[in-house]
């Protein structure tokens, strides 16, 4: 079951050249619309291609259609898919008061625990090797990260749309991995007295 989705969704996610980070907004973006999300638009990708760079990408869902397809100032939701980008991005930058952060990373929840957001954390590169996928394949597992925290679309809807992305690549094993991660993730809340940083 997913919850009601307000009127605009905004999504940026943050990954490495060649983790593929805009292959998961694009399955992502895929299972929205199937969910009967009308407005579904993939905003420009910024930073360099060069493979291990930081990379980001933006996507924007809503119920309507949606005519603005400028790049995302304040996202709702961040997508890391490799903690170590936190020591070298600020990828809070813009996110709304109480959005969340969703990280793949083998801390815990509340040792990413900020006070303004809601954090979730999920080990997905280890999940990822446990479902077969070689190391480093993150980007089906980190889907399933996101459909637990933010409960915007099943991942009954998001298995579907990830086999069908990697056809000849894997597919079982990336559809695991999101399932593994979707189970694996937790949750911590903002709370007071925690300083960002």
């Amino acid at each position: 079951m997913h919850k009601p989705l307000q009127q605009l969704i905004e999504i940026r996610w943050h990954g490495r050249g060649g983790q593929g980070a805009i292959t998961a907004a694009k399955v992502v973006a895929e299972a929205m619309f199937k969910s009967g999300y009308g407005g579904v638009v993939m905003a420009p990708t910024f930073g360099t291609e060069r493979r291990g760079a930081p990379v980001s990408t933006s996507l924007k869902v809503s119920r309507d259609k949606i005519y603005d397809l400028s790049p995302i100032q304040y996202p709702d939701i961040v997508v890391v898919l490799d903690h170590l980008i936190l020591n070298e991005v600020d990828v809070t930058v813009g996110l709304k008061s109480g959005g969340l952060l969703v990280i793949n990373s083998p801390r815990t929840e509340c040792e990413h625990q900020l006070a303004d957001f809601r954090v979730a954390v999920a080990n997905v590169t280890k999940l990822g090797i446990e479902a077969g996928l070689r190391k480093g394949i993150v980007n089906s597992g980190i889907i399933g990260a996101l459909a637990k925290a933010s409960g915007l679309v099943t991942i009954e809807t998001l298995a579907e749309c990830i086999a069908n992305e990697f056809v000849g690549r894997k597919p079982k094993e990336n559809v695991m991995a999101a399932r593994m991660v979707f189970d694996a993730t937790r949750i911590c809340e903002p709370r007071a007295g925690v300083i960002n940083g």
